[in-house]
């Protein structure tokens, strides 16, 4: 047996020699705002995913924000978003002034439900913004589908999903605009970081703008044209939305891992796979025919009973009692994300009922995730199969 005393994370981030030599040129440089590594971050983003073009900001929340700003979102607009994601894919429409008007999800991918969208369709709808969790790409021909029939828009919030394909495409250009995020426990990082896509050059061009307090120009296209004295002009009102040349070099050090790392990803995701077949009492995370999965997380489903509302409360206590075990045996596990319909603003703003929202209640209670990242060892993954069984035998 494994020694009890290991130190397992939820993940951690694949740094090496060039990142931290990619890291010294804008140091030695002092271009250490938005410049030339910003530039080639994007290009090399845009390439990997299929896009024409790419804008880096600070974070995929400041992603979300611009897009909604540049697809002209106003107060009193409506935009469906899924009841079970992280708090920002809310927040970015409550910044506008518009109502986050919220769907419930499908238990078994935990992705938005597209059979609950349409009824939630209103005169006031102008969008919607599908969420591929935890790496999972969305339904998104059905979503695509009704937004055509419903003249509505369609943001994806790709956070999770760097490296996840839907039909042979990579999410992020299904829709009008993908976001993306490069915080520490996605499968790339630049510490915080977003990326905005989009076969929309109208949309690229207004974005690149608002992420920089509307300029005309960035101050790398200024310095390295003629008249670099004169300023640009500012005829919107935009943002300080700028990601750093510093982000930008280990972002483009990142890039050259990618492969490696969603490789290795993927492989630890399919051990689990294998290892906790035999545990009845936790749902595995599923890929669809003709999805693949970005492995941002192994997200199971805590269930030794049928999940429903009546005993969700008695079931989510377990599985913290599991997680508290696990945690003691030093594996460190998480939540999956939370539903923004239980969290004190949104509930006590538009009066909501964990029971209007079951799956994404459930999902809040009962999602349990694992550790996984790329250089994970073979000993510190059975290490945590081992635990996971021998802690849940009485379940």
């Amino acid at each position: 047996m494994t020694d009890a005393r290991m130190k397992i994370p939820i993940t951690k981030p694949l740094f090496g020699d060039e990142e931290r030599a990619n890291i010294q040129q804008p140091l030695e440089s002092g271009w250490v705002v938005q410049g030339p590594f910003v530039k080639q971050f994007e290009d090399r983003f845009a390439t990997f995913v299929g896009a024409p073009d790419a804008v880096a900001t600070s974070s995929c929340t400041t992603a979300l924000h611009v897009a909604l700003v540049a697809l002209g979102v106003k107060p009193g607009d409506e935009v469906i978003v899924p009841a079970f994601t992280w708090i920002s894919t809310a927040n970015v429409v409550e910044y506008l002034g518009a109502r986050p008007v919220f769907c419930d999800v499908d238990l078994e991918t935990f992705n938005i439900d597209v059979g609950c969208i349409e009824s939630l369709v209103t005169p006031q709808t102008v969008g919607i913004i599908p969420v591929h969790l935890f790496g999972l790409p969305a339904d998104m021909a059905a979503i695509l589908a009704l937004a055509d029939q419903c003249g509505l828009w369609v943001v994806e919030d790709a956070a999770c999903a760097f490296g996840a394909r839907y039909r042979g495409r990579h999410v992020g250009l299904l829709g009008d605009v993908g976001c993306f995020s490069f915080h520490p426990r996605k499968s790339i990082t630049t510490g915080e970081g977003g990326m905005i896509t989009t076969l929309r050059s109208e949309l690229a061009e207004l974005s690149r703008s608002l992420r920089d307090h509307g300029a005309t120009r960035s101050d790398l296209l200024r310095h390295e044209n003629p008249e670099s004295f004169l300023l640009a002009e500012y005829p919107q009102l935009g943002f300080n939305y700028r990601m750093t040349d510093i982000q930008a070099a280990v972002g483009c050090a990142q890039m050259d891992r990618a492969p490696d790392i969603l490789a290795c990803r993927a492989q630890v995701a399919s051990r689990y796979n294998e290892a906790l077949s035999e545990l009845s009492w936790l749902r595995r995370p599923s890929t669809p025919t003709g999805y693949v999965h970005g492995n941002q997380a192994y997200v199971c489903l805590f269930a030794p009973d049928e999940p429903t509302p009546s005993n969700v409360e008695i079931l989510s206590r377990a599985r913290s009692d599991l997680m508290r075990s696990l945690e003691q045996a030093g594996i460190a596990t998480r939540q999956g994300t939370h539903a923004p319909v239980l969290a004190d603003y949104y509930a006590r703003k538009y009066s909501i009922r964990p029971e209007q929202y079951p799956n994404a209640w459930l999902a809040e209670g009962l999602s349990l995730a694992l550790p996984l990242y790329p250089q994970m060892t073979l000993e510190e993954q059975y290490f945590v199969c081992e635990m996971l069984a021998e802690f849940g035998a009485d379940l």
